[in-house]
């Protein structure tokens, strides 16, 4: 069995494809929130119009249960990189007069650019 994951957007969310040979059908889940929303669809204008009625489904719900929709992105996130790693940064950010914030945002811009070249 093969599968290829692929990205679709409808009103700032994500929502991945996935195809199944066996069962010969599209289907995908709502990616970087975690409450689980799921579709899926024959046909690459189903599974996409099926994306899109489970987003309107979801904020729908969240609306009439009076509770804030998830975002995909809050534009932070922490992570771990360990006790060595952390000191390096740090001690490197100070050096260039900068935050360790600002640091770490310009190493993923750098490599995010690295990448697309």
């Amino acid at each position: 069995m093969s599968t290829r994951q692929n990205l679709m957007k409808y009103k700032d969310y994500y929502g991945s494809i996935e195809f199944d040979e066996e069962s010969m059908i599209f289907y995908g889940k709502v990616q970087f929130i975690r409450s689980l929303v799921s579709y899926e669809g024959e046909t690459a204008k189903e599974i996409l119009n099926a994306f899109h009625e489970a987003i309107d489904d979801y904020l729908a719900t969240c609306k009439q249960n009076d509770v804030e929709p998830e975002k995909s992105f809050k534009g932070s996130f922490n992570i771990r990189i360990g006790t060595k790693l952390h000191e390096e940064v740090a001690i490197k950010a100070n050096q260039m007069g900068t935050s360790v914030n600002d640091f770490v945002k310009a190493a993923i811009m750098h490599e995010l650019n690295a990448k697309s070249l």
